[in-house]
Protein backbone atom coordinates (compact mmCIF):
# COMPACT_ATOMS: atom_id res chain seq x y z
CA UNK A 1 0.00 0.00 0.00
CA UNK A 2 1.33 3.47 -0.78
CA UNK A 3 2.48 5.77 1.96
CA UNK A 4 -0.07 8.34 3.03
CA UNK A 5 0.74 11.83 1.72
CA UNK A 6 -0.02 14.56 4.22
CA UNK A 7 0.75 17.44 1.85
CA UNK A 8 -0.50 18.38 -1.57
CA UNK A 9 2.91 18.09 -3.23
CA UNK A 10 6.39 16.70 -2.79
CA UNK A 11 7.69 17.31 0.71
CA UNK A 12 10.25 20.06 0.67
CA UNK A 13 13.69 19.33 2.01
CA UNK A 14 13.85 22.59 3.92
CA UNK A 15 15.26 23.92 7.15
CA UNK A 16 13.59 26.17 9.67
CA UNK A 17 16.03 28.90 10.49
CA UNK A 18 14.74 30.71 13.54
CA UNK A 19 16.17 34.11 14.19
CA UNK A 20 17.80 33.69 17.56
CA UNK A 21 20.66 35.32 15.71
CA UNK A 22 21.77 35.91 12.14
CA UNK A 23 18.76 38.03 11.24
CA UNK A 24 18.68 39.44 7.75
CA UNK A 25 19.92 42.98 7.42
CA UNK A 26 17.65 43.70 4.49
CA UNK A 27 14.25 45.26 4.73
CA UNK A 28 11.46 42.68 4.36
CA UNK A 29 9.26 42.30 1.32
CA UNK A 30 6.48 44.81 1.76
CA UNK A 31 4.20 43.77 -1.05
CA UNK A 32 4.96 46.81 -3.21
CA UNK A 33 7.04 44.76 -5.64
CA UNK A 34 10.25 46.74 -5.15
CA UNK A 35 13.17 44.48 -6.05
CA UNK A 36 15.95 43.62 -5.86
CA UNK A 37 16.87 44.21 -2.23
CA UNK A 38 20.07 46.18 -2.44
CA UNK A 39 21.53 45.44 0.98
CA UNK A 40 23.32 42.17 1.57
CA UNK A 41 21.78 39.48 3.77
CA UNK A 42 23.15 36.33 5.32
CA UNK A 43 22.54 33.33 3.11
CA UNK A 44 19.51 31.60 4.69
CA UNK A 45 21.12 28.17 4.84
CA UNK A 46 23.85 29.53 7.10
CA UNK A 47 21.79 31.29 9.76
CA UNK A 48 21.87 29.73 13.21
CA UNK A 49 18.76 27.67 14.00
CA UNK A 50 16.65 28.67 17.00
CA UNK A 51 17.81 26.85 20.11
CA UNK A 52 21.28 26.12 18.77
CA UNK A 53 24.23 26.64 21.10
CA UNK A 54 26.11 29.81 20.10
CA UNK A 55 29.69 29.27 19.03
CA UNK A 56 32.39 30.59 21.34
CA UNK A 57 34.02 32.34 18.38
CA UNK A 58 32.01 33.94 15.59
CA UNK A 59 32.48 32.22 12.26
CA UNK A 60 32.18 33.98 8.91
CA UNK A 61 28.94 33.37 7.06
CA UNK A 62 28.52 34.07 3.35
CA UNK A 63 26.11 36.77 2.38
CA UNK A 64 24.24 37.53 -0.80
CA UNK A 65 21.72 39.84 -2.41
CA UNK A 66 18.19 38.44 -2.72
CA UNK A 67 15.24 39.90 -4.60
CA UNK A 68 12.17 40.74 -2.54
CA UNK A 69 8.94 39.35 -4.00
CA UNK A 70 5.57 40.90 -3.16
CA UNK A 71 3.40 38.93 -0.79
CA UNK A 72 -0.04 38.18 -2.26
CA UNK A 73 -2.84 40.49 -1.20
CA UNK A 74 -5.09 37.47 -0.82
CA UNK A 75 -4.39 33.96 0.38
CA UNK A 76 -3.33 32.30 3.57
CA UNK A 77 -0.29 34.36 4.55
CA UNK A 78 -1.64 34.26 8.11
CA UNK A 79 -2.93 31.07 9.73
CA UNK A 80 -3.64 30.68 13.44
CA UNK A 81 -0.40 31.66 15.22
CA UNK A 82 1.79 32.04 12.10
CA UNK A 83 2.26 35.07 9.85
CA UNK A 84 4.45 35.23 6.74
CA UNK A 85 6.29 38.56 6.66
CA UNK A 86 8.51 38.36 3.57
CA UNK A 87 9.36 36.31 0.50
CA UNK A 88 12.73 36.35 -1.26
CA UNK A 89 14.17 34.91 -4.47
CA UNK A 90 17.81 33.81 -4.38
CA UNK A 91 19.01 33.39 -7.94
CA UNK A 92 22.53 32.50 -9.11
CA UNK A 93 23.42 36.20 -9.02
CA UNK A 94 22.56 36.43 -5.32
CA UNK A 95 25.78 34.74 -4.28
CA UNK A 96 23.99 32.08 -2.18
CA UNK A 97 24.37 28.62 -3.66
CA UNK A 98 21.80 25.90 -3.10
CA UNK A 99 18.82 28.15 -2.26
CA UNK A 100 16.06 29.18 -4.65
CA UNK A 101 13.57 30.96 -2.36
CA UNK A 102 13.05 31.77 1.29
CA UNK A 103 10.19 33.15 3.36
CA UNK A 104 10.35 34.91 6.71
CA UNK A 105 7.64 34.17 9.25
CA UNK A 106 6.60 34.95 12.80
CA UNK A 107 5.15 32.36 15.17
CA UNK A 108 3.36 33.43 18.35
CA UNK A 109 2.28 30.97 21.03
CA UNK A 110 -1.13 32.19 22.22
CA UNK A 111 -1.66 29.08 24.32
CA UNK A 112 -1.26 28.79 28.08
CA UNK A 113 1.55 26.23 27.99
CA UNK A 114 4.85 25.77 26.19
CA UNK A 115 4.26 24.04 22.86
CA UNK A 116 6.06 22.46 19.93
CA UNK A 117 4.70 23.38 16.50
CA UNK A 118 4.66 21.62 13.16
CA UNK A 119 4.19 24.19 10.37
CA UNK A 120 3.36 23.39 6.76
CA UNK A 121 4.25 26.03 4.15
CA UNK A 122 3.54 26.03 0.43
CA UNK A 123 5.72 27.84 -2.11
CA UNK A 124 3.31 28.73 -4.93
CA UNK A 125 3.48 29.28 -8.68
CA UNK A 126 1.57 32.04 -10.46
CA UNK A 127 -1.25 29.55 -11.11
CA UNK A 128 -1.69 29.14 -7.36
CA UNK A 129 -0.47 25.54 -7.40
CA UNK A 130 2.26 24.36 -5.06
CA UNK A 131 5.81 24.20 -6.41
CA UNK A 132 7.03 22.68 -3.16
CA UNK A 133 5.59 22.05 0.31
CA UNK A 134 7.49 21.69 3.53
CA UNK A 135 6.80 20.62 7.11
CA UNK A 136 8.83 22.39 9.77
CA UNK A 137 9.09 21.74 13.50
CA UNK A 138 9.55 24.62 15.94
CA UNK A 139 10.31 23.33 19.40
CA UNK A 140 9.42 24.54 22.88
CA UNK A 141 7.87 27.96 22.24
CA UNK A 142 6.95 29.55 25.57
CA UNK A 143 3.48 31.05 26.16
CA UNK A 144 3.21 34.57 24.79
CA UNK A 145 6.52 34.36 22.97
CA UNK A 146 6.92 35.39 19.33
CA UNK A 147 9.66 33.63 17.37
CA UNK A 148 10.91 34.89 14.01
CA UNK A 149 12.15 32.40 11.48
CA UNK A 150 12.92 31.59 7.87
CA UNK A 151 11.87 28.64 5.76
CA UNK A 152 14.07 27.78 2.77
CA UNK A 153 13.25 26.20 -0.57
CA UNK A 154 16.30 24.38 -1.93
CA UNK A 155 17.35 24.14 -5.55
CA UNK A 156 14.68 22.52 -7.71
CA UNK A 157 14.66 20.95 -11.14
CA UNK A 158 15.13 23.36 -14.02
CA UNK A 159 11.60 22.66 -15.27
CA UNK A 160 9.94 23.73 -12.01
CA UNK A 161 7.80 26.88 -12.33
CA UNK A 162 8.92 30.11 -10.71
CA UNK A 163 7.66 30.83 -7.20
CA UNK A 164 5.49 33.92 -6.94
CA UNK A 165 3.90 33.41 -3.53
CA UNK A 166 3.92 31.47 -0.29
CA UNK A 167 1.21 30.48 2.15
CA UNK A 168 0.73 28.89 5.53
CA UNK A 169 -1.02 25.61 4.80
CA UNK A 170 -1.35 24.00 8.21
CA UNK A 171 -0.42 24.63 11.83
CA UNK A 172 -0.28 21.88 14.43
CA UNK A 173 0.83 22.27 18.03
CA UNK A 174 1.47 19.83 20.85
CA UNK A 175 1.99 20.68 24.54
CA UNK A 176 5.69 20.41 25.28
CA UNK A 177 4.97 18.01 28.16
CA UNK A 178 3.29 15.59 25.70
CA UNK A 179 5.61 15.78 22.67
CA UNK A 180 6.29 12.42 21.05
CA UNK A 181 9.80 11.28 20.14
CA UNK A 182 11.32 8.51 18.04
CA UNK A 183 14.95 8.98 19.05
CA UNK A 184 17.23 11.31 20.95
CA UNK A 185 17.53 11.62 24.71
CA UNK A 186 15.36 9.19 26.64
CA UNK A 187 12.30 10.82 28.31
CA UNK A 188 11.66 10.45 32.04
CA UNK A 189 9.10 7.79 31.19
CA UNK A 190 11.91 5.57 29.87
CA UNK A 191 10.19 5.08 26.50
CA UNK A 192 9.95 6.78 23.13
CA UNK A 193 6.41 6.81 21.74
CA UNK A 194 5.52 8.05 18.25
CA UNK A 195 3.26 7.45 15.24
CA UNK A 196 4.55 6.49 11.82
CA UNK A 197 3.48 8.00 8.49
CA UNK A 198 0.86 5.31 7.91
CA UNK A 199 -0.44 3.50 4.85
CA UNK A 200 -3.58 3.84 2.77
CA UNK A 201 -5.38 1.84 0.10
CA UNK A 202 -8.95 2.09 -1.21
CA UNK A 203 -10.04 4.27 1.70
CA UNK A 204 -8.42 2.07 4.37
CA UNK A 205 -6.05 3.88 6.72
CA UNK A 206 -3.54 2.22 9.05
CA UNK A 207 -1.13 4.07 11.33
CA UNK A 208 1.29 2.36 13.68
CA UNK A 209 1.90 3.53 17.23
CA UNK A 210 5.48 2.63 18.15
CA UNK A 211 6.96 2.35 21.63
CA UNK A 212 10.68 1.85 22.27
CA UNK A 213 12.15 1.04 25.67
CA UNK A 214 15.05 3.49 25.86
CA UNK A 215 15.43 3.09 29.62
CA UNK A 216 17.47 0.72 31.74
CA UNK A 217 14.67 -1.49 33.11
CA UNK A 218 12.13 -3.84 31.54
CA UNK A 219 8.89 -2.12 30.45
CA UNK A 220 5.60 -4.02 30.63
CA UNK A 221 2.62 -3.60 28.32
CA UNK A 222 -0.60 -5.53 28.78
CA UNK A 223 -3.53 -4.60 26.58
CA UNK A 224 -4.17 -1.80 24.12
CA UNK A 225 -3.21 1.86 24.28
CA UNK A 226 -5.85 4.20 25.63
CA UNK A 227 -6.75 7.05 23.27
CA UNK A 228 -8.39 10.47 23.33
CA UNK A 229 -9.15 12.05 19.95
CA UNK A 230 -8.91 15.83 19.56
CA UNK A 231 -9.91 18.22 16.80
CA UNK A 232 -7.77 21.03 15.38
CA UNK A 233 -8.64 23.23 18.39
CA UNK A 234 -7.51 20.54 20.85
CA UNK A 235 -11.12 19.88 21.85
CA UNK A 236 -12.13 16.31 22.61
CA UNK A 237 -13.88 14.56 19.72
CA UNK A 238 -16.98 12.74 20.90
CA UNK A 239 -19.22 10.34 19.04
CA UNK A 240 -16.41 8.12 17.68
CA UNK A 241 -16.58 4.48 18.71
CA UNK A 242 -13.19 3.13 19.78
CA UNK A 243 -13.11 -0.54 18.75
CA UNK A 244 -11.08 -3.03 20.77
CA UNK A 245 -9.19 -4.52 17.85
CA UNK A 246 -8.96 -3.81 14.13
CA UNK A 247 -10.80 -6.81 12.67
CA UNK A 248 -14.07 -4.85 12.29
CA UNK A 249 -12.18 -2.38 10.08
CA UNK A 250 -10.24 -4.95 8.05
CA UNK A 251 -8.80 -8.41 8.58
CA UNK A 252 -5.14 -9.34 8.65
CA UNK A 253 -3.81 -6.09 10.11
CA UNK A 254 -2.21 -7.73 13.14
CA UNK A 255 -2.75 -7.21 16.82
CA UNK A 256 -6.24 -8.72 16.85
CA UNK A 257 -7.57 -11.15 19.39
CA UNK A 258 -7.07 -11.05 23.15
CA UNK A 259 -4.13 -8.86 24.19
CA UNK A 260 -1.07 -10.68 25.48
CA UNK A 261 1.44 -9.35 28.03
CA UNK A 262 4.51 -7.84 26.39
CA UNK A 263 7.71 -7.24 28.33
CA UNK A 264 10.23 -5.04 26.55
CA UNK A 265 13.85 -5.26 27.59
CA UNK A 266 15.98 -2.12 27.14
CA UNK A 267 16.36 -1.49 23.41
CA UNK A 268 13.28 -3.50 22.41
CA UNK A 269 10.12 -2.08 20.82
CA UNK A 270 6.40 -2.70 20.48
CA UNK A 271 3.74 -1.58 18.01
CA UNK A 272 -0.05 -1.19 18.02
CA UNK A 273 -2.13 -0.34 14.95
CA UNK A 274 -4.82 2.29 14.50
CA UNK A 275 -7.15 1.46 11.62
CA UNK A 276 -10.09 3.27 10.07
CA UNK A 277 -11.87 3.99 6.82
CA UNK A 278 -12.45 7.48 5.52
CA UNK A 279 -15.76 6.68 3.85
CA UNK A 280 -18.07 9.69 3.66
CA UNK A 281 -21.82 9.24 3.37
CA UNK A 282 -24.70 11.07 5.04
CA UNK A 283 -23.70 13.26 7.95
CA UNK A 284 -20.71 15.37 8.89
CA UNK A 285 -17.21 14.04 8.30
CA UNK A 286 -15.03 13.80 11.40
CA UNK A 287 -11.38 14.84 11.36
CA UNK A 288 -9.20 14.36 14.43
CA UNK A 289 -5.63 15.58 13.82
CA UNK A 290 -4.47 14.88 17.37
CA UNK A 291 -4.51 11.67 19.41
CA UNK A 292 -3.47 11.58 23.05
CA UNK A 293 -2.02 8.16 23.83
CA UNK A 294 -1.62 6.40 27.18
CA UNK A 295 0.64 3.41 26.52
CA UNK A 296 -0.33 1.84 29.85
CA UNK A 297 -2.90 2.76 32.53
CA UNK A 298 -0.31 4.50 34.73
CA UNK A 299 1.66 6.13 31.91
CA UNK A 300 1.65 9.85 31.18
CA UNK A 301 -0.05 10.83 27.91
CA UNK A 302 1.85 11.51 24.69
CA UNK A 303 0.21 13.42 21.83
CA UNK A 304 0.75 12.26 18.25
CA UNK A 305 -0.58 13.85 15.06
CA UNK A 306 -1.80 11.10 12.70
CA UNK A 307 -4.43 13.35 11.04
CA UNK A 308 -7.34 10.92 11.40
CA UNK A 309 -9.81 11.50 8.56
CA UNK A 310 -12.62 9.29 9.84
CA UNK A 311 -15.23 10.38 7.31
CA UNK A 312 -18.71 9.53 8.57
CA UNK A 313 -17.83 6.00 9.71
CA UNK A 314 -17.75 6.99 13.38
CA UNK A 315 -15.29 4.29 14.44
CA UNK A 316 -11.59 3.67 14.97
CA UNK A 317 -10.00 0.27 15.53
CA UNK A 318 -7.17 -0.06 18.06
CA UNK A 319 -4.93 -3.10 17.95
CA UNK A 320 -3.21 -4.61 20.96
CA UNK A 321 0.44 -4.04 21.76
CA UNK A 322 2.76 -6.64 20.26
CA UNK A 323 6.53 -6.90 20.21
CA UNK A 324 8.05 -5.33 17.11
CA UNK A 325 10.48 -7.97 15.92
CA UNK A 326 11.54 -5.75 12.99
CA UNK A 327 12.91 -2.96 15.18
CA UNK A 328 16.66 -2.52 14.77
CA UNK A 329 17.36 0.71 16.61
CA UNK A 330 17.20 4.37 15.65
CA UNK A 331 18.95 3.84 12.28
CA UNK A 332 15.96 1.83 11.08
CA UNK A 333 13.27 3.77 12.88
CA UNK A 334 10.29 4.47 10.57
CA UNK A 335 9.58 8.06 9.64
CA UNK A 336 7.80 9.58 12.62
CA UNK A 337 5.20 12.26 13.12
CA UNK A 338 5.37 14.67 16.08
Amino acid sequence: MPTVSRTASTVLAATVLLAACGAQSTSPGTGDGEAPVRAEALCPADSMPYGATPRSEPSPRPSGTPSALPLPSAGRTTEDDVKITALYAWGPESGCAGVDYSADFELTNHQKAKATYTLTFGFLAASGGAVENGEQIVEAVAPGRTVKGTVVMRRTAGSAPAVTGVEVRKVRSVPESEVSSAAGSCPKSGVHLYADQGNAAMGLRVVGLHLVNCGTRPYRLDGRPKLELQNADHERVNGVRILQGTEEISTGLGGDGAPQPVVLQPGEAAVADLAWRNTTQAGDAVNAPYVRVWAAPTADPVTVVPELDLGTTGQLGVGSWRKDETYRGSADTPAARP
